[in-house]
């Protein structure tokens, strides 16, 4: 049933790539730390993986980082995402590779056994910079090379984000939008694939339970995906014990499929491991994504 609904999925993609956007890939989330929060990022300087939801973040606390991420969706498709994050001659620069395959799909004419079988492959690889613009006020620039290949046909492409920030709006409120993959592809086949345009806005706000050594992360977003028509409101809270154990939950509206959203996260010296867990229904399996991200 699962490998029934890719090939669909993929058929709608490449002969009828004018009806709806293509690339899906775009639209998984990126660290688990996020997922788990409702899978908004947006407005935080504290998960490097926030500048690819908005790439001004990365300007807010310049800092070197890795984080690789690992994600496995309805146990069919795996997405791996590696970051990092330098700063070089004061610029704070953020680098991303992920790739996204679907193996063993096959093809069926016929009922009994399938003709073939074939893989998909997704990849993208983007560099981020972000800056201030005036006082709490920054913006970012990102820019993606993408690459997918079905059956026989690939096509190359590229897309930018753009981000805006306004850190401490008021004391512990941060504000921030988001426009991304803006581009364009190649032709596939016979129609070049759209990319998924994505509009953010959302916010966070940080209470500090200091007699409790408690952090608590709370956050809200409206989000829309352009030439689909859909939308989205995103609901995420992270209670952070000692900077040593973070519980995590949140909520998404507008999906079929999924709603909930959970997870953990450990901290030791410099070294995080997150973990998000996302269930689907109508027997389309869960989703299980793990990060470890290492500061230095």
């Amino acid at each position: 049933m699962k490998k029934t609904l890719f090939i669909l999925l993929i058929s709608s993609i490449i002969y009828a790539q004018n009806i709806t956007t293509g690339l899906s890939f775009l639209k998984i989330g990126s660290g688990a730390r996020n997922i788990s929060m409702g899978d908004f990022g947006m407005i935080s300087s504290n998960d490097l993986n926030n500048g690819i939801y908005n790439p001004s973040v990365i300007a807010f606390e310049p800092k070197n980082r890795l984080s690789f991420t690992h994600n496995t969706l309805f146990n069919d498709l795996k997405s791996e995402l590696f970051t990092g994050s330098i700063i070089l001659f004061k610029i704070p620069l953020m680098f991303g590779i992920n790739t996204t395959n679907i193996s063993d799909i096959e093809i069926r004419t016929k009922p009994g056994e399938a003709d073939s079988k074939f893989d998909a492959h997704y990849f993208y690889g983007n560099l981020t910079t972000g800056f201030k613009i005036y006082q709490n006020i920054f913006a970012g620039v990102s820019f993606k090379y993408i690459y997918e290949s079905l059956f026989s046909d690939d096509a190359t492409g590229f897309g930018f984000d753009f981000g805006l920030s306004y850190k401490d709006l008021i004391k512990n409120l941060n504000a921030g939008i988001s426009f991304r993959n803006i581009g364009s592809m190649k032709q596939l086949r016979t129609e070049p694939t759209k990319l998924p345009k994505d509009l953010r806005l959302g916010a966070t706000y940080n209470i500090n339970l200091v007699d409790y050594n408690l952090d608590i992360n709370t956050l809200a977003g409206f989000q829309s995906y352009i030439d689909d028509n859909s939308s989205h409101f995103h609901f995420g809270i992270e209670i952070n014990y000692y900077e040593i154990l973070a519980l995590r939950g949140g909520y998404i509206t507008g999906y079929d499929s999924k709603n909930i959203t959970a997870g953990f996260g450990i901290l030791f010296k410099g070294i995080n491991l997150d973990y998000a867990y996302v269930p689907y229904k109508y027997s389309l399996g869960d989703s299980h994504i793990i990060t470890f991200t290492y500061t230095f």
